[in-house]
């Protein structure tokens, strides 16, 4: 099978890391600044090289960012699916399009499966929307995979700016209220690999085993990363101050993925892996 791989960044690197290693697909990546998924020219870029399988793992990540530069956000998170979308229905290749738990309203004691209702608040939580939307309407052989609370090896992620914060201020004070699904990049990205040899298309919420908060998860790395000593406060959302408020409780349940037999182990597993390897070297 060809892969042509979009993305560099945690969940990107995992993917080329566990596709590579598999030997079983040929896998082109594209990467940022080489190719520009929001150019109106990617469509015929993808006829052209025409692969079985495109993965759409780039993104505009910048949530607070995003607020003051919306148009930046849906050319990366909108348009460049669109694009590919289009690209891959001119040569009947499947589609991969990575999303987020952004996309759901986050109401306080609700869980999210794949096919509930969305609702989008922040402009980039409407931008990766935008972007389901899109391929969606374009394209018949669609995965729509969500994942949250996002981290990997050597990327820049929740649990590495706890580590980071600890120890340059001592002490932290972390939000309890916000609650979401910690999702280790290698997991997910084992999960798609095996996902696009199934040709089940659809939705799907490959996030990790299990939910916690923000509180709950920087406790957890904490005292995997050897940092327990660190005195942690709890505080409510409304006190940490940040142009872009995500939601409270856009806790996702991975339904269509578990009847295939795509499970991802426990998210307390993930993390000390993830800590065994970037601070017990």
């Amino acid at each position: 099978m060809h892969v042509l791989l979009v993305g560099s960044g945690q969940l990107g690197s995992a993917l080329e890391s566990t596709l590579t290693r598999q030997r079983r697909h040929t896998v082109t990546v594209w990467k940022r600044p080489s190719v520009d998924i929001s150019a109106p020219g990617t469509a015929e870029q993808v006829a052209r090289l025409a692969p079985d399988v495109v993965i759409n793992a780039a993104a505009w990540t910048q949530v607070d960012a995003a607020e003051n530069n919306p148009a930046a956000a849906y050319a990366v998170n909108a348009l460049g699916p669109k694009y590919l979308a289009e690209g891959c229905a001119s040569c009947s290749a499947a589609l991969v399009q990575v999303s987020t738990n952004e996309v759901f309203a986050g109401i306080p004691g609700q869980f999210y499966r794949e096919y509930d209702q969305r609702q989008a608040g922040s402009v980039y939580a409407r931008s990766k929307l935008a972007g389901e939307t899109a391929v969606t309407a374009l394209h018949a052989q669609v995965y729509l995979v969500r994942v949250a609370w996002l981290f990997g090896p050597g990327g820049t992620n929740f649990p590495s700016k706890i580590v980071a914060a600890a120890a340059r201020q001592g002490n932290l004070r972390v939000v309890d209220d916000e609650y979401g699904n910690p999702t280790y990049a290698p997991d997910a990205a084992a999960a798609i690999a095996h996902l696009i040899e199934t040709e089940r298309y659809g939705s799907y919420h490959l996030v990790n085993e299990g939910w916690c908060s923000r509180y709950q998860l920087a406790q957890h790395v904490l005292a995997c990363s050897g940092c327990d000593r660190v005195e942690v406060t709890a505080i409510a959302q409304h006190e940490w101050q940040r142009p872009s408020q995500p939601p409270l409780h856009a806790v996702l349940v991975n339904q269509a993925g578990a009847a295939l037999g795509l499970q991802l182990r426990p998210w307390h597993a993930a993390v000390e892996e993830y800590c065994r390897q970037q601070f017990h070297r």
